[in-house]
Parts: structure tokens; sequence; C-alpha cells
């Protein structure tokens, strides 16, 4: 089975030193499968930096970060707030009628151990319309339409608030195209990008991210019991170390089977690499000049 070229947007990095944007992956040292660690310090000083550069750059002095109450938004609240100042990042909690109460509560918690502003923007009026009216009764549609419409708030808020759009998005979740396109995965600039799931929390544990958030099972709250690891069907930690292995070492298939990896689960990461390519891309332009 060919494995995908991984196609990246645009990847912006700080030169911390010279102060210079260079415009390449970044690919961090080799290391054990069985591990991802990070130099937890010299990646929050790059990820700070990267914010307030951009944010900058951008010809903005603010950042607005939609909180779900998870772990990603968590913590890329957190490095907003240490680059752009608390004073300076607005988050929106954007709850639907089947979300869960206690994701509200943890969003909550997060905008006021960091004493940003934030506001709560119930979006059950504006999606139950269009669910009536198409007749969307498929959980999947259902969530696309959630995840769109509460981009659209978002960024209407950031043209009120005239702050940037900061992403959540992960590296796991953008290689195997878990998101919806222009929903949770539009955004300005997004710090997050080239981490894999196991590796934020890692840094939320670092940033003193509210522990009940880094350690309840991560889910789009798309319906009731849902998770992440469950739709799936593997966990991040697994899927991790094989991304880890297939796009930053490049590793082929036989290569990952003889590190322990089955074949069936490295057929399905890879299908869901390819079938989602499209996502990783900017929109395709026929050029006629």
């Amino acid at each position: 089975m060919q494995i995908p070229n991984i196609v990246w947007f645009q990847v912006g990095r700080l030169n911390s030193k010279q102060h210079l944007r260079s415009f390449t992956a970044w690919k961090p040292p080799r290391r054990h499968a069985e591990e991802l660690p990070l130099n937890i310090s010299q990646i929050r000083r790059l990820l700070v930096d990267f914010v307030r550069e951009e944010t900058r750059n951008a010809g903005f002095k603010r950042g607005i970060i939609g909180l779900s109450g998870g772990v990603d938004s968590s913590v890329s609240a957190f490095i907003a707030a240490e680059a752009l100042g608390s004073e300076n990042v607005f988050g929106v909690i954007m709850p639907y009628k089947t979300s869960n109460p206690q994701s509200q509560r943890d969003a909550e918690l997060v905008a006021n151990q960091l004493e940003i502003n934030s506001e709560v923007v119930e979006i059950t009026p504006m999606v139950d319309p269009l669910l009536k009216r198409s007749k969307i009764s498929d959980p999947i549609r259902a969530g696309n339409v959630m995840a769109r419409e509460r981009m659209i708030v978002l960024y209407d808020l950031s043209s009120r608030e005239k702050a940037l759009v900061i992403g959540t998005s992960n590296k796991t979740e953008i290689c195997l195209g878990y998101g919806t396109l222009f929903g949770d995965t539009a955004c300005a600039i997004n710090p997050l990008g080239d981490l894999y799931k196991t590796q934020v929390w890692q840094l939320a544990e670092s940033l003193s991210v509210p522990k009940q958030i880094i350690e309840k099972p991560p889910s789009a709250d798309l319906w009731e019991g849902q998770t992440d690891e469950g739709e799936l069907g593997f966990s991040y930690k697994r899927v991790d170390q094989l991304l880890h292995q297939l796009v930053d070492e490049q590793k082929n298939e036989n290569e990952l089977m003889s590190m322990g990896f089955d074949e069936p689960f490295i057929r399905k990461a890879i299908g869901l690499m390819k079938t989602n390519e499209f996502k990783r891309r900017a929109p395709l332009i026929a050029k006629i000049s």
C-alpha cells in the first residue's frame, strides 16, 4: 500500500534569535516509537513567540479562541494569554443543546483561570433550523453543521473584537483528517498544528491546565457519550506512535510492521491520511497564465 505524501499548509516558524520568519515544517528529533517527549521549555517559548509575532504580522494586537472545554483549545488559550497578555485574548464558548454541561464549565474554568474576557453563545437556535429544513439526522452531518456554525460565530466576533482567530487543531487530527473543513479547522494561525495529541497533553501539564481537562476522555461532544478514540477506533497514544514513524521518520509499511505495528492498523491510518489529504491542502487553483 502506497504511503501518501504529507502535504501541509504553510507553517510559520519563528527564529527567536534573529526574529525572522522561515516557512518550513519543523521536524522533531529522532525518538523511540514508544514515547514522544518534548523539550517543553523550548517548545513553549517557540509557540509563544510564534503567536505573538504572527498576530503582530497580521496587523492585530488581540486573539480570539473558541473554548470547547477540551485540552487543545485550553492549551491554545494558555499560549495566547502568555504571548499577548490576558487582556488581549477573548474566549468564545459555543454550546449546543446536547453538549455535555461539563464542557461549558471546563471552558469557563479556563477563562477564569487565565482572567480573559469570554462570551457564551448558544448555537442551538442557529443550528436547529438548518437541521430541520434539510432533515439531517446523521450525527456526522449534524456535527459538521455545528462546527461550521461555531466558526461563523467565531469569525463574526473576531471582527467585532478586532482579534485574530487562533486555531486549536493538533497534528494527529490534521494527519487523519479528524476535523471539519471550514469548521473547527478554520483559523488564521495555529500554534498546535505540529504537535501530536499526546504532546499537547504534555504541554498542558507544564502550562498548569486544570487537571480535570487533561484527564477527561477527548471528545468533540457531538452526541451523548461520543469520544474521539471511540470514533476513530484506536487510542491517541497508539496512533501518535505510528504517525511519528510514518510522517516524521518516513518509515515504509514493512519497516512499520517490523516495529510491531499490525498491518490493519497501519492500513487504516494510511487510508485516513489519503482520504483526507484534500483537507490539508489550500484550495487548488487552475493555472491559466
